[in-house]
């Protein structure tokens, strides 16, 4: 979902700056006010860097990345997600990418807005503490193809301001590559769960840990 450098003006990308602080500052109060969520946040950035680094190519007009959403998501919630995905994309900026900083604001909006929305639409069914929606593999599907979509979006928005025109097969590639991703993401995140639950949800200890380091005793798998 990376941009190629100077092909936004630094005029938008400030204007992008801005935007992906107004977002994060727009949660940052519901994530103070539960400090047992920054431990989660910075799980979820460890693991989201972990991810990126581990599976990245050139695809058409962008970059191809293996993400983990749904992994992190139901494993940490939305907060910690949505504050990893920041702090992922800043380490990565400093450690092994500092030109990345140039669109750090630009990433971050990427990737933020698309769980927001796939999180109001769809994720937090799985979190409604009276009637909450069986996590299998299928709705993991459902959610991830809400997320991608919008990255997709994302990517194809900040395309279309660039600076100079992107054809539109390039944008077309990207997207079409991502395809597989929402089919195999799904897989291992319902995996993941299932082995979680199965080696850690059977004891005390483990359930103490899954509550105090994941979300994931909050879920009804299937």
């Amino acid at each position: 979902m990376h941009i190629e450098l100077g092909l936004i003006a630094a005029t938008k990308l400030a204007f992008a700056n801005a935007g992906a602080i107004a977002t994060l500052s727009g949660n940052a109060v519901s994530l103070i006010k539960k400090p047992n969520l920054i431990v989660k946040t910075v799980l979820a950035g460890m693991f989201f860097t972990a991810f990126m680094q581990a599976f990245h190519m050139p695809v058409g007009a962008s970059e191809l990345h293996f993400i983990g959403t749904s992994i992190i998501y139901l494993f940490f919630g939305f907060l910690p997600t949505l504050f990893g995905f920041a702090l992922g994309l800043l380490l990565q900026a400093i450690i092994f990418e500092p030109a990345d900083m140039m669109h750090l604001g630009v990433n971050i909006l990427s990737l933020s807005l698309p769980l927001i929305g796939a999180h109001m639409l769809y994720g937090k069914k799985f979190f409604n503490q009276k009637n909450p929606k069986k996590v299998s593999w299928s709705s993991i599907v459902r959610f991830d193809a809400i997320y991608y979509a919008g990255v997709i979006t994302m990517v194809g928005f900040w395309l279309s301001i660039g600076n100079e025109p992107t054809p539109f097969y390039n944008w077309a590639i990207f997207a079409i590559a991502y395809l597989p991703l929402v089919l195999i993401e799904p897989i291992l995140t319902y995996g993941a769960l299932k082995l979680s639950n199965s080696s850690l949800g059977n004891s005390a200890w483990g359930k103490r840990f899954l509550s105090r380091f994941s979300v994931t005793n909050q879920l009804k798998i299937s």
